[in-house]
């Protein structure tokens, strides 16, 4: 009996070991390029994974007053806030009258592909209802769509009557065939004064990933809006993970490859998008913000780039895990507002309904008194 226990208490001291390394290479994700050391992206992704598997140790070591919990602890205390990345504890104050309302939603083409005509007519209207109740007054869309007229799936018209004129700037590819055009666009209640792209190295016409920027003016006050819609994953384009499940042997294992091939690339692609992004940012005369799709979680190098210079309004302005990602792949949190530190953030809100594979999200900014 003693020796099974010690056998027993020996495999579980090895399996602790083993999630203290990986939780340790999840704390170094966000730090070190994808480039220098490409495994690590894939622990950051399992941070929420790692952190069960750590506090079900320490659970299970504090049961047996064994000195593993401490040591269980030491490992969740090198974390330090960054387990705070993912959690927000903040106050939520009512949003500013006199502030900028920014709304920022991935609207999935307004779900132009459901296979249901009528549905997909639906569910278009239900997305413009849901932007005229919340009554931004700077709209940020990514995966946005609109063809050129005539069209019967129309967009742009309606978007123009709900926010009150025809101020917009939009960054598509178009496919001249159909007339369609994908990418992403801003519309805003307020005159701008200014507005550019950012560009990706990998940009191309099939390539529907931009950063574009519009400078807005309201009650004299002037702000800098970047709508950034970072590198996709793109796994429907080629056998994914439910692929790997349908076959046996090879053809499964060439599934995962290629799953997680997609994720490299998207990685390295993503950290030098960020680089782009903040490096233009850093040039901008005004209080900027920042809100889009960035197809990372709060433990991943590219959303660590915009974190160092900039705020997180889900973190400093609202509660709770705060996912908004509702797609068939659990993400968790990878869509975002940033701002910059001279501004303050109020009436904080996460969509409830499921509209699109994405959340949007909504707050007010204001300059410090």
């Amino acid at each position: 009996m003693l020796q099974r226990l010690f056998r027993f208490s020996s495999i579980f001291k090895v399996a602790s070991l083993i999630s203290f390394g990986a939780m340790i290479l999840c704390y170094l994700a966000p730090f070190i390029h994808p480039k220098t050391l490409s495994i690590l992206p894939f622990f950051g992704l399992l941070y929420p994974v790692l952190l069960g598997i750590n506090l079900g140790w320490l659970l299970l070591w504090g049961l047996a007053r064994s000195k593993w919990a401490i040591y269980t602890l030491i490992v969740l205390g090198l974390g330090g806030k960054m387990h705070f990345r993912s959690l927000a504890f903040s106050s939520n104050p009512t949003a500013d009258s006199k502030g900028m309302k920014v709304l920022t939603y991935n609207v999935r083409l307004f779900d132009l592909f459901n296979p249901s005509f009528t549905k997909s007519i639906e569910n278009r209207n239900k997305i413009f209802d849901y932007i005229r109740r919340t009554d931004p007054d700077v709209l940020c869309l990514q995966e946005y769509y609109r063809q050129d007229k005539p069209t019967d799936f129309e967009v742009v018209d309606s978007l123009f009557s709900i926010m009150g004129n025809r101020n917009y700037h939009e960054r598509s590819a178009h496919k001249r065939s159909t007339r369609q055009n994908y990418g992403i666009a801003m519309f805003s209640k307020y005159p701008i004064i200014s507005k550019g792209d950012v560009m990706f190295e990998s940009q191309g016409s099939n390539d529907f990933n931009y950063c574009i920027y519009a400078d807005i003016i309201k009650n004299q006050d002037t702000f800098r809006v970047y709508n950034v819609h970072l590198q996709s994953i793109r796994l429907h384009t080629e056998p994914n993970i439910e692929a790997a499940t349908d076959e046996e042997g090879m053809a499964s294992e060439r599934a995962l490859r290629s799953v997680f091939s997609k994720l490299r690339l998207a990685y390295l692609k993503r950290a030098e998008q960020a680089r782009r992004v903040v490096e233009h940012i850093k040039t901008s005369p005004y209080p900027v913000i920042v809100c889009g799709d960035f197809n990372d979680t709060p433990m991943s190098y590219t959303y660590n780039q915009f974190n160092r210079f900039l705020k997180d309004a889900f973190r400093q302005t609202s509660s709770g895990i705060g996912s908004t990602y509702i797609g068939r792949l659990p993400a968790g949190r990878i869509d975002y507002l940033f701002y910059d530190p001279r501004l303050i953030t109020s009436g904080f809100k996460i969509q409830k309904e499921e509209l699109s594979d994405h959340r949007a999200l909504v707050c007010t900014f204001s300059r410090q008194k």
